[in-house]
């Protein structure tokens, strides 16, 4: 099957060819379409290992290789054998039996020991400066704490949950062709529970389904009622009632207020007593990490890190000696909820418009292919090790405009040795209580749990397909079968299996939307991304694979930014194979491009340098094949280690510094150079890497492109519009419509503002954006625009 990518497709053609492609689609290629049951087996890299750096005891305790074994299960498949009854009628009740087999902890008498809490108590005893209790009755203090806690939750309510479950159940298997789980993941979260440790689980947060799908399937897996912290600006006032019902917990309002404000202080302690009784009744709590679907700003969530700030802040005070953190993740291969712009503010989902979209959903069954989910536990880690171990690792930082902007404007060539320090997800509520030091332990760990969440996460054969769709492979199986490889080569898991051409036409009906089939000649189908909007949505997919080759195409463009200053982009591969690349150049030409690209993208674990992840991006390099080493007259051969002598410099570094590479010590690096290797797939696979940063890079270089077009001073919502509409007149002209992204424009304007480009000035309107003095000029604005496109290769 030959595939060929456009840009654009002519109108005329989509008009005269429109009959032709809905009877492709009708026919099944012209071959039965079937849905595809992925066979997950046993032999797949197995994921979401903890960090050896920061809790070394909880990797050794909570893992066993006979898990791996353990293959996986369908969480919604419940027949017979999944109750305790047999017979005719209960294979026509199963759905029903199992639903009241779960088990379901009785209600205690949570809001009587949160009144007696000892926070409570000195709140309404006026103990607390600032305090609501202060010259005032206690009794009308009791009554506000009680209405207080009835915005946080309520009692579970049994009946109602079973009934929940049941309907759930039924309306899983009628969306989805499974809800897959590894019972070896499953079998480490069992073992971490029955240490007697309350359970954190800290998960991705791809869809609004994803709050009810956790639950559910933990509920199924024997591990309690899962208490959930949603987002209150997602539900309406009726839906967070049943929510409450079911598990549900919403931080009130007053506790965002300011650290003075006698509501804000009330407030504050009422939520912190309520998660202290939660976790010392250990019952499953559920963080998202990660900003609701839709939401415009930064990747990690200043809520989900309130929550998690409030139960960091119940280990250290010793209200619980320690809990269990599971980095959670769920991949789709299309998320259900998605709309056609995802980007337009979502409104707040009433428990009407949530019974209108399940009734849409059921009308859709049978006509379009289900699709497949994939639950991720990744293994669970002591907080307490993790607090005492992470402290040791925080080094000095700067901001990006000590960093990048002398390089930037030429003044100086010398990347400095620290850390960068980015942080756009600010911190609001509870948190702001916090000391500085537990603030930023709290930020880190919420990175740390995300990246092990991101990189437990199964890739989806809708991103794989996106991915070929996009970067105009010529042969769709083959293409098919050599990326999923290379997948799992880099310890990446798939979330699909079977036979590669039913997987390729299972997938391309699930893309039907945003591809066009179209017969040519001999028999042969011609699949063509829609143009426009379609080219948006499959690099929001395609984004789903870049995790897997980050280290590769990080280093691919740094080399594409060496080689820039030297030979024209477009030179033969064998030309640029030539030149030598020195190893101190390629660390610095990827220390430049890592203090470019947004942490939010790139998610590298703390506990991490940069200096190594230099080296792990050059190994990651050579062992794909795309750098040799060359070795220069009169030097030592690099595999000659046998009279290498460990320097004291070496002996005494720190152990999160060492790595696979030949060494760490950076002046015996200098004499050390690579070259381009000339086998026949490395310059497609070269392209391959570079193109996966493109729409970042390309909006970036675009935004820097606008700054002498844009009208400023201007808020940065109005500013955000500007450069979005000048993203897609572009891709209109270029034919690159990656890059028209909302959240790719935001990251750009964000990341200019850390870089000293723009800056923000208070106005009676609110904080205004403006160029800073420094890039009111052309020529550094041209500066800018150069040192981003010299990492972008066409």
């Amino acid at each position: 099957m030959d595939t060929m990518l456009e840009a654009r497709l002519q109108t005329q053609q989509r008009n005269t060819q429109n009959s032709q492609e809905t009877s492709l689609w009708s026919s099944g290629f012209g071959m039965k379409l079937e849905a595809v049951t992925p066979f997950l087996g046993k032999y797949r890299p197995f994921v979401g290992r903890c960090c050896q750096t920061c809790t070394p005891k909880s990797w050794e305790s909570l893992f066993h290789r006979s898990i791996m074994d353990l293959g996986f299960c369908n969480v919604v498949l419940v027949k017979e054998e999944n109750t305790r009854f047999r017979g005719w009628l209960v294979r026509r009740l199963c759905y029903f039996l199992w639903s009241l087999e779960q088990r379901i902890p009785p209600c205690q008498d949570a809001p009587q020991k949160i009144m007696e809490s000892t926070r409570v108590q000195n709140v309404i005893s006026g103990r607390v400066p600032g305090g609501t209790g202060e010259g005032q009755v206690p009794g009308l203090v009791k009554k506000e704490v009680q209405r207080i806690l009835g915005h946080i939750q309520a009692p579970i309510h049994p009946f109602l949950l079973r009934l929940f479950s049941w309907a759930l159940l039924r309306f899983l298997n009628c969306v989805f062709l499974n809800v897959q789980l590894h019972k070896g993941q499953m079998k480490m979260v069992h073992k971490a529970a029955q240490a007697g440790l309350p359970l954190v689980l800290l998960s991705t947060h791809k869809s609004l389904l994803d709050g009810i799908l956790l639950p559910f399937v933990l509920l199924s897996q024997g591990l309690g009622v899962l208490r959930v912290a949603w987002d209150p600006r997602t539900c309406s006032p009726t839906l967070r009632a049943l929510l409450k019902k079911l598990g549900g917990l919403f931080l009130p309002q007053e506790a965002n207020l300011t650290l003075d404000s006698p509501e804000g202080v009330l407030a504050r302690a009422v939520v912190h007593a309520a998660v202290e009784q939660l976790l010392v009744s250990r019952q499953p709590l559920l963080i998202f990490l990660e900003e609701h679907p839709g939401a415009q700003g930064p990747r990690l969530s200043a809520l989900g890190q309130t929550w998690l700030g409030l139960v960091v802040q119940a280990v250290q005070v010793g209200v619980i000696p320690d809990a269990m953190l599971v980095p959670v993740a769920i991949t789709y291969d299309l998320v259900p909820d998605a709309p056609c712009d995802v980007y337009h503010a979502l409104a707040p989902l009433g428990l009407w418009t949530g019974a209108l979209a399940v009734l849409r959903s059921l009308r859709g069954w049978g006509h379009s292919p289900r699709v497949c989910v994939r639950v991720h536990l990744a293994q669970p880690f002591s907080l307490q090790e993790y607090t005492i171990n992470a402290r040791s690792c925080w080094g000095s930082r700067q901001t990006l405009e000590q960093l990048l902007q002398p390089i930037v404007l030429g003044q100086c060539t010398v990347v400095p040795d620290t850390e960068k320090e980015q942080e756009w997800t600010p911190a609001t509520g509870p948190l702001l209580a916090f000391k500085e030091e537990d603030q930023l332990l709290v930020r880190r760990l919420s990175r740390h749990v995300l990246n092990a969440s991101v990189t437990s996460s199964a890739v989806m054969s809708t991103a794989i397909m996106a991915t070929l769709l996009l970067f105009k492979h010529q042969k769709l199986l083959g293409e098919f079968s050599w990326l999923t490889e290379e997948t799992l080569l880099r310890g990446f898991d798939v979330g699909f299996s079977g036979q590669l051409r039913c997987l390729v036409q299972h997938t391309l009906s699930l893309l039907r939307a945003h591809v066009a089939l179209l017969r040519v000649h001999q028999g042969d189908l011609l699949v063509v991304p829609r143009p426009g909007p379609s080219f948006t949505h499959l690099a929001r997919l395609s984004a789903e694979l870049l995790p897997a080759f980050l280290s590769e195409a990080v280093g691919a463009c740094a080399v594409r930014g060496l080689l820039a200053g030297r030979m024209p982009p477009e030179g033969p591969w064998e030309l640029q194979g030539i030149e030598l690349l020195s190893q101190n150049e390629l660390y610095r030409q990827i220390l430049l491009l890592l203090h470019l690209l947004p942490q939010d993208l790139l998610l590298l674990q703390p506990c991490q340098s940069s200096y190594c992840y230099c080296q792990e991006v050059l190994d990651r390099l050579i062992q794909c094949g795309l750098l040799v080493a060359e070795e220069t007259p009169g030097s030592r051969p690099a595999c000659d280690t046998g009279r290498q002598r460990l320097s004291a410099k070496l002996l005494w570094k720190p152990s999160g510094d060492f790595t696979d590479s030949d060494s760490d010590d950076f002046e015996e690096a200098e004499g050390r150079y690579f070259r381009l290797s000339q086998q026949s797939r490395c310059p497609d696979f070269f392209l391959f890497l570079c193109r996966l940063l493109s729409p970042l890079l390309k909006a970036f270089a675009q935004a820097a492109t606008f700054l002498h077009r844009g009208q400023l001073p201007d808020t940065e919502s109005g500013y955000t519009k500007q450069l979005l509409q000048f993203l897609q007149a572009t891709a209109q002209e270029e034919g690159f419509f990656e890059c028209a992204d909302q959240n790719l424009a935001i990251s750009a304007i964000w990341t200019f503002r850390d870089l000293g480009v723009l800056q923000q000035t208070p106005s009676p309107a609110g904080p205004m954006l403006c160029l800073s003095p420094t890039f009111t000029s052309r020529e550094n604005q041209e500066k800018l625009e150069q040192f981003i496109r010299q990492f972008i290769c066409s």
